[in-house]
């Protein structure tokens, strides 16, 4: 009786012993390639006028997708784009953090 046990805990403690072994050669291995990737050099990206690169977004790219968007829209159009403000969110935001009482004919209680 205290022989199987004794058999069966050797055997679990090999089993431990082999997985930890596969992890450790798994990690090692991850490593190795995540090592090789960082040296490899990075592609260059080309510069000029096919692909502008820069602060901000270029007037010729701006044309092209609102021509892009148009064709995929229709002919609707934007009559202005400004910043917009939160005036309104702000007021109902205060009119839902109030204290006083409702005109609905809430009492005292």
């Amino acid at each position: 009786m205290a022989t199987d046990a004794i058999l069966t805990a050797l055997q679990v403690y090999g089993i431990s012993i082999v997985i930890s072994v596969l992890v450790a050669v798994l990690i090692k291995l991850m490593v190795s390639i995540t090592g090789r990737m960082e040296k490899i050099k990075p592609l260059d990206i080309p510069i000029g006028t096919v692909c502008p690169i820069g602060l901000g977004v270029p007037d010729e790219d701006v044309a092209a997708l609102s021509a892009a968007i148009f064709v995929a829209m229709g002919p609707h159009r934007i009559l202005h784009i400004a910043p917009t403000s939160h005036g309104w969110a702000a007021g109902a935001r205060a009119a839902q953090h109030s204290h006083t009482p409702g005109p609905a004919g809430r009492g005292p209680r």
